[in-house]
């Protein structure tokens, strides 16, 4: 076995669990959490949240530190362009999961605290808007990196 594949594993098992807990949350949980009060659907997301909000931390920090360490196995001049472009998106990616992070997460955890069920929905909405983005980007930057392509 070559550090290669020790990186590889790593960066694919922190993609599958941030990429797979989006598409989770997104296409099961929230179409479930749909129908419950104000109360219990925020309480809800808040629970989840802070318990998939930091592994997709160290999730994060996995796939940037085996990407770029695959990236300088190769060398950055010789890696194909697409390894170039799946890095920016991930970089992208994890900007908008930190906007996510200090912005409505926070203000989602304190309107729960204070049951304030408007303010908490308007915070779930932009989570929600950023997590369909970070999806739809993590869903193309696994096609990009699966159909091979060299260019």
């Amino acid at each position: 076995m070559k550090l290669h594949h020790i990186l590889l594993f790593a960066h694919l098992a922190g993609v599958i669990v941030w990429v797979g807990g989006m598409a989770f949350a997104h296409f099961c949980l929230r179409p479930a959490a749909l129908p419950l009060p104000p109360a219990q659907r925020l309480g809800l997301w808040s629970g989840v949240f802070g318990r998939f909000f930091p592994i997709v931390w160290l999730a994060i920090a996995v796939i940037v530190a085996s990407g770029f360490a695959m990236l300088l196995e190769v060398g950055f001049a010789q890696a194909p362009r697409s390894w170039h472009i799946m890095a920016a998106v991930g970089l992208v990616m994890a900007g908008i999961f930190a906007s996510i992070w200090f912005g409505p997460w926070r203000a989602l955890q304190q309107a729960v605290a204070a049951e304030s069920w408007a303010q908490g929905a308007q915070a779930l909405n932009l989570i929600r808007q950023r997590v369909t983005i970070n999806l739809v980007l993590g869903v193309l930057t696994v096609l990009l990196a699966t159909l091979g392509l060299a260019f």
